[in-house]
């Protein structure tokens, strides 16, 4: 994980991601999920391409069973996209995605 991607918990889920001023893209993970793994380079390219304009965040789901739940996590890789304290959900993505895809889904974040 690069330092410009934060581990968010159950814990720290609200202050980080719910009440941050910048939008907010949280992967959804588990380390024993291969095609996590493989997304997991891409969001942290993300994070530093758009480093300043949109926070970057990992949940680890075996840790965090209860945002998991709260947003109905059930397949991973999941990207969350949140604004304005508010998920998204049009802009939800499941699975392994191309690194243009959620791109496109940051750009039409921050324009939302």
């Amino acid at each position: 994980m690069s330092d410009t991607v934060l581990e968010v918990t159950d814990a720290s889920f609200d202050a980080e991601v719910l009440q941050s001023d910048l939008p907010v893209i949280v992967d959804v993970w588990a380390p024993w999920c291969g095609p996590c793994r493989m997304v997991s380079p891409t969001i942290d390219g993300l994070g530093q391409d758009n480093a300043g304009k949109i926070k970057t965040c990992k949940l680890n789901v075996d840790e965090s069973p209860q945002c998991a739940a709260r947003y109905g996590i059930n397949a991973i890789p999941t990207i969350l996209f949140f604004k304005n304290g508010e998920e998204v959900q049009q802009l939800r993505m499941m699975g392994a995605q191309p690194k243009s895809a959620y791109q496109e889904a940051i750009d039409e974040l921050m324009g939302a």
